[in-house]
């Protein structure tokens, strides 16, 4: 695993403190972190780093892994290359391909877990169902099914791709056969000699459609929109390379910094300049007429929106799949179910005996955020009830001692989503030092303290960055894409570069935030109301 500094874990006393709450223990913690994929562990294991051991990572499945726990379909895989696609200072000098498969990225995880001491912290099976902040205690109430928690600081570290979103499709109860999520995968199932329908053309699907086909009767793809899709260039990584990865960190180091550097320098086409992308959209064009001689079949899969606008797929054997005897596109999207037989939007009918739906995840509408109320006494969901608005992407008005991992306009179009957890981790590092010294430390001496950020930091970053967003592929390509919400708002972007995140979330600056203290926190609710509802 290369050369990661290793921390012994503590013994259990040494971060548990109890509660006395209605005659029953409550277990009070500085810091709840929800969710144990890449948030939620980056979140422990810089929490130790950091000093701070009195933390529990609420987990609502049985081990870690996050959507790389969750997603165990045919042909999983990362889209990002895998030097990349890892914690800074846990650098992998063994990944087996230049992109990963799922069950490397999970075993990766677990390592990370073991290597930096979070075990100990781990609370599996606990899903959380409700967060309510106490203004008079200036802490979070936390119940979770297997009992409940008090807590200075909560981490939100479930992550955008955690919740699927199936359609509501007419009828679809009526269907005979089996139905499931590409997230939820029906190992079990025998899929030799079926007849199977893949609904979605997004970065599942088109894993799944050529890791299927070969064994599938008869395999359907309901496309509403087509993909840009690029080749794939992976390849397995040779034991010369990986011995000198070990031998020689640097190399390692190297090799990132140059993938970093390269997807750094494409930046500007897809914010500052799309009509460049005009030139990738040739050689993706090019691709797709290698693989497939048809025409009727190639103008089907030819996207009309710029490239980039949706997120570019990678795959080299996606389009040759479709072009196989026992494969047919049918380019709409699914409109209603008559027990075994699918409709069409367009009226085309098929016959099915399993429905796999790639539809993606709650991204512009978390779940969480049903469960989380604020100092005003209103969910998160409900606070974002016209788009998803977080100060740097990381905390939101009205929720004191809330940070957010991978939050609202933190998602990346062409590179590494683990570069901006880690520069939010900095920031959760400096939310925390900010604490102690303002005299929110969470010992039992000193002041409580709590950080509300302003809402009119918030609405001047998020006009900041939705001025931005008005010129970049996302908002201009012509397509519709799971980065806008219900508004048309692109709430799930960042419109820049990883630097330029680094640098915004490299300190909490202070003028930007309410300091709440202790006895005052009933005024302040009634503020935080009045400018939430306004």
């Amino acid at each position: 695993m290369g050369r990661w500094v290793f921390y012994a874990p503590d013994r259990a006393s040494d971060y548990w403190r109890s509660a006395v709450a209605g005659g029953a223990v409550v277990q009070h913690v500085r810091v709840a972190v929800i969710g144990s994929g890449f948030g939620g562990l980056g979140a422990a294991v810089r929490l130790r780093r950091e000093g701070v051991t009195d933390f529990v990572v609420l987990e609502r499945a049985g081990s870690v892994g996050g959507t790389w726990r969750d997603n165990t379909y045919p042909g999983c895989a990362c889209d990002v290359p895998s030097h990349l696609y890892s914690f800074s200072f846990a650098p992998e000098p063994d990944w087996p391909r230049t992109f990963s498969g799922q069950s490397y990225i999970r075993a990766y995880l677990e390592r990370v877990a073991d290597t930096f001491g979070v075990r100990p912290h781990l609370r599996f099976h606990h899903e959380v169902m409700r967060i309510r902040w106490d203004a008079e205690a200036l802490r979070w109430e936390v119940a979770t099914s297997q009992g409940d928690f008090t807590a200075d600081v909560v981490v939100s570290a479930g992550g955008a791709l955690s919740d699927p979103r199936v359609p509501d499709v007419p009828g679809l109860e009526t269907f005979p056969g089996e139905v499931f999520h590409s997230a939820r995968w029906d190992h079990g199932l025998d899929l030799r000699g079926k007849r199977v329908a893949v609904i979605g053309t997004g970065a599942s699907a088109i894993q799944i459609v050529p890791a299927i086909q070969p064994v599938v009767e008869k395999l359907t793809v309901f496309q509403r929109t087509p993909p840009w899709v690029m080749p794939r260039t992976d390849r397995a990584i040779s034991s010369v390379e990986r011995w000198l990865h070990r031998a020689v960190p640097a190399t390692g180091s190297l090799r990132r910094q140059f993938l970093w550097a390269v997807r750094e320098l494409q930046v500007g086409a897809f914010t500052k300049r799309p009509g460049v992308l005009g030139m990738v959209e040739v050689w993706a064009k090019a691709n797709l007429a290698k693989s497939v001689k048809d025409p009727g079949l190639r103008a089907a899969l030819t996207p009309s929106y710029r490239i980039g606008c949706k997120r570019i797929l990678l795959s080299s054997t996606y389009y040759p799949a479709l072009a196989r005897p026992n494969v047919g596109v049918v380019a709409s999207g699914l409109a209603e179910v008559r027990g075994s037989t699918l409709v069409a939007a367009d009226g085309t009918e098929v016959e099915a005996d399993v429905v796999v739906f790639g539809t993606g995840f709650h991204v512009t509408d978390m779940p969480i955020g049903e469960r989380v109320v604020g100092a005003a006494g209103i969910t998160l969901a409900e606070a974002w009830k016209d788009g998803m608005e977080g100060l740097r992407g990381t905390t939101a008005a009205g929720f004191p001692n809330w940070v957010t991992i991978t939050g609202p306009n933190t998602g990346l179009g062409n590179s590494s989503m683990i570069l901006m957890i880690e520069a939010q981790l900095e920031y959760l590092a400096d939310y925390l030092r900010q604490l102690g010294r303002l005299g929110g430390g969470g010992g039992e001496a000193g002041e409580r303290v709590a950080l509300d950020a302003r809402p009119s930091a918030v609405a001047a970053w998020n006009r900041r960055v939705q001025g931005r967003m008005s010129r970049t592929v996302w908002n201009t390509g012509g397509c519709t894409s799971w980065y806008l919400d219900a508004h048309g708002r692109n709430t799930t972007i960042w419109p820049g570069t990883t630097r330029e995140f680094r640098r915004e979330t490299r300190a909490v600056d202070l003028a930007e935030y309410d300091v709440i203290r202790a006895g005052a926190g009933v005024a302040r609710v009634s503020a935080v109301a009045e400018e939430t509802l306004r």
